[in-house]
């Protein structure tokens, strides 16, 4: 539970010592930030050896300030620590999408909350595996061709480049008595780096080819 006004429902924060007795009370309040908690020593005390719960059980090595209501004072992020607090209480961790794994593992470090310490960095090396991974990219070229070098041409290609499709355009000239067809020809070849040229993108043309010779 959080609030930032100072004010919880169901309590009287003008009388913090009577409701707030840390020592009798199983509930704990906390102003982290200027953002006020209200949770229990339960959940505080799920890491014993976190900050939190030497904390709550009044450790004498561990310098705290409260307010004058009564609530321990910790100089760090609230938003972050509400995600703390809830990982604590169901033991999974939700960050909204303005916050960070980074964000959130300092929080951890400085909570000393080992098993979301390793949690957090189990998921950033997942998202940057996923990351870094790098798809297969593809260039695309038009050969234009006359149907008597279309098979050598064909046979004859190399260096990874393979066959897409064929386009027919038509006869280009008159050969003897016979009419000569003229094909265009779209080939592509994989790109493995990471970097690569806007030519390794298909070109609109060849879009197009591609699109009208599945229709013939």
């Amino acid at each position: 539970m959080a609030e930032s006004h100072g004010e919880i429902s169901g309590h009287d924060c003008r009388r913090p010592a009577q409701t707030f007795n840390h020592r009798s009370s199983k509930w704990v309040r906390l102003n982290v930030g200027g953002t006020y908690f209200l949770t229990t020593r339960q959940t505080l005390c799920r890491d014993p050896k976190s900050f939190l719960s030497r904390l709550c059980q009044a450790d004498p090595d561990l310098d705290s300030d409260k307010d004058e209501s009564g609530a321990y004072l910790i100089d760090r992020d609230p938003m972050y620590f509400g995600a703390v607090l809830n990982y604590l209480r169901h033991g999974k961790l939700v960050l909204n999408k303005n916050l960070t794994e980074e964000g959130a593992l300092e929080e951890a470090e400085f909570y000393n909350i080992t098993s979301l310490i390793k949690l957090i960095k189990d998921k950033i090396s997942e998202r940057d595996a996923r990351t870094t991974h790098t798809p297969v990219k593809h260039v695309y070229r038009v050969l234009q061709c006359q149907e008597e070098e279309l098979t050598q041409m064909v046979s004859t290609m190399s260096d990874g480049w393979k066959f897409e499709q064929l386009v027919s355009i038509g006869s280009s000239y008159n050969y003897g008595n016979e009419d000569q067809a003229e094909f265009l020809c779209v080939v592509s070849k994989e790109l493995h780096n990471q970097s690569y040229c806007a030519n390794s993108q298909p070109s609109e043309k060849a879009k197009i080819l591609q699109e009208r010779g599945s229709r013939i």
